[in-house]
């Protein structure tokens, strides 16, 4: 026989929104961005107002904790599905400000027009426009009374039915009386299994992150800071994109401006690098996995709740040592030191700008063997090549592409057992090889996306190795990556185009160079024999037409430098797939180069 894990009950929208306004129920993503058009919150409003079903929330009480007298506290709910739903009411019902995605404070305006018995989204000519009430916030306001609301929009709008206005009003303010039902799991049922639940419930199917899950139970801690940690990361990462939200804390949060938190993330306002833009779920990875020596974030909501592993019971203990543990984590990875020379080992190897940084998983667990190496006292200049040569491994063998969870796990197992400098040595050694080199890389490079990773090491090598533009004289490959840049087709596209080529094959990272605009303009469609003719010429007192080198071995040694063939000059242009294979092998080789002096 079965036993059923959930209960149903109808809950009144008032009610919803005044538990949330008292913390009974928890929404964690109130802080967050708020993904929602402001027309789905439009249609929202619309919906209830004709009485339509508006879907189910979910709720997850906390598991049951023992406490230190042996008796046991089940804790608040937490809202895990149905938070957009319920932010979107409290913006536009309440008049609340929400974050956008972009990380602006808005206030989303639905406006209702009583005659028709519509809403929009409010925008300049509806504000003009004395048919609508132009915000209906000001109609679920404490103060409101709708004989004065009618009133005054009849006074606006001659020869409109007071009677008619004042019902749709009063039917509109009724809306908060609607029910919804809430669904809400049982407190003893495991993370794995309210994540099915989840997933089966949604009629999206959606994917409800652990890090999601994570931050709730983060939130919904007071016992043990976890309210005040989780705005820490929250913050952190606002103001990394943001960095003038921070005056917006201080004026408007002074619990957590007097907070131990706040100092070390003040050095946020004066930051406007955007090489790392860390999200929730990468200060969770990282906090979490170099602090606990675990990868799966299923692990800490467990943790955090109190679980004994081999017991399988929930312990107040276990909670408070857990939460201690995850705020030195959020700690040392907002620390501006530490912070800071991530990015400045990743500039060192050449990733200069965000446009190179594709696998956000790799910087993550470069961070966690940063932190580590810290820790343990490894020599700064030891550690940072560490972190290098990982960062690069990770990024050309894929490594956390995959199951990025399950690779994290399995690394900081395995640097637990065996030690970070070691285990870092030994599988750098194991995943490159000469025969990566010589035999895969240049066939892994056989890709029309300008976005790959092995296009994005190519690009770090030619700025770590000092690299100027192609054609160029004085501008360096850092130079174009920092201002701007061309990717220029040595075979030009238009040229391929002609002979009938698809876009995946003229389009191919072996065919693309970095250039000045001009030069790239200059070259256009012409065919590589004409162009190259020109450029030899250029080199024996011609016209200068591409660039500015005028010296021949200069412009061989440029060619050579961006793995041309510099015979090329001499009229010998090879076809198209003989070029892609011969450069193919030379920017693998290039790649080698730059991994050894990192």
């Amino acid at each position: 026989m079965s036993t059923q894990r959930y209960s149903v009950t109808p809950h009144p929208i008032e009610t919803l929104l005044t538990w949330v306004k008292s913390g009974e129920i928890a929404i964690p993503e109130i802080q967050r961005p708020f993904v929602w058009e402001a027309t789905k919150v439009r249609n929202l409003l619309d919906s209830l107002y004709q009485g339509y079903p508006v879907g189910y929330l979910i709720a997850w009480r906390n598991p049951t904790v023992k406490l230190k007298d042996g008796t046991s506290s089940a804790g608040k709910r937490i809202l895990i599905d149905g938070q957009q739903r319920v932010t979107a009411l409290m913006a536009a019902l309440l008049g609340r400000e929400v974050l956008t995605k972009d990380y602006e404070t808005v206030r989303i305006r639905i406006a209702f027009n009583p005659r028709t018995e519509t809403f929009e989204v409010a925008n300049p000519a509806i504000r003009k426009d004395t048919a609508w009430i132009h915000d209906i916030a000001d109609v679920f306001a404490p103060e409101a009374r709708l004989l004065q609301i009618t009133k005054s929009y009849t006074v606006q709008n001659v020869g409109v039915d007071e009677d008619v206005v004042f019902a749709a009003l009063e039917r509109l303010r009724k809306v908060i009386n609607n029910h919804v039902g809430v669904i809400e799991l049982a407190d003893d049922l495991d993370i794995e299994t309210v994540t099915e639940i989840f997933i089966r419930v949604n009629s999206a199917g959606t994917e409800l992150s652990q890090a999601d899950f994570a931050m709730s139970k983060i939130a919904v801690n007071e016992a043990f800071g976890g309210n005040l940690l989780r705005k820490a990361i929250d913050y952190f990462c606002h103001l990394a994109v943001a960095p003038e939200f921070l005056g917006r804390i201080e004026k408007a949060d002074k619990a957590f401006a007097g907070s131990e938190f706040f100092q070390p993330m003040r050095w946020l306002r004066d930051v406007n690098d955007d090489l790392y833009d860390p999200t929730y779920t990468d200060m969770l990875r990282v906090a979490f996995t170099s602090e606990f020596g675990r990868g799966k974030l299923q692990d800490l909501v467990a943790l955090l709740s109190g679980r004994n592993f081999e017991t399988k019971q929930f312990e107040e203990a276990i909670a408070e040592a857990s939460f201690g543990k995850l705020k030195r984590g959020v700690l040392a990875f907002i620390n501006k030191t530490h912070f800071e020379r991530l990015t400045m080992i990743l500039r060192s190897a050449g990733f200069v700008t965000s446009g190179l940084i594709r696998s956000r998983n790799a910087v993550n667990f470069a961070y966690i063997v940063y932190l580590r190496g810290r820790a343990l006292g490894v020599p700064a200049a030891d550690l940072e090549r560490l972190v290098r040569r990982w960062y690069a491994m990770s990024i050309l063998r894929g490594r956390y592409t995959g199951s990025p969870e399950t690779a994290f796990d399995f690394d900081i197992r395995q640097i637990e057992a065996r030690g970070l400098v070691e285990y870092v040595q030994s599988v750098v050694d194991n995943e490159l090889p000469d025969s990566f080199w010589t035999g895969m890389l240049p066939q892994l490079m056989d890709t029309s996306s300008s976005s790959s990773p092995y296009f994005m090491a190519y690009q770090a090598a030619q700025v770590k190795l000092g690299d100027k533009g192609f054609l160029s004289r004085d501008i360096t490959v850092h130079d174009l990556l920092m201002n701007r840049s061309d990717v220029h087709h040595v075979y030009p596209q238009k040229h391929l185009k002609g002979q009938g080529m698809s876009r995946g094959k003229y389009n191919q990272i072996a065919n693309f160079v970095l250039a000045q605009s001009e030069i790239n303009i200059a070259i256009g469609a012409r065919a590589p024999e004409i162009y190259f003719a020109e450029l030899a010429e250029q080199c024996n007192g011609g016209k200068k037409r591409f660039g500015g080198i005028t010296d021949l071995a200069d412009l061989r040694a440029n060619l050579r430098t961006h793995c041309v063939p510099d015979t090329m000059l001499d009229g010998a242009i090879p076809a198209y797939d003989d070029f892609l294979e011969q450069r193919r092998r030379a920017m693998a080789l290039k790649i080698k180069q730059w991994f050894e002096v990192l």
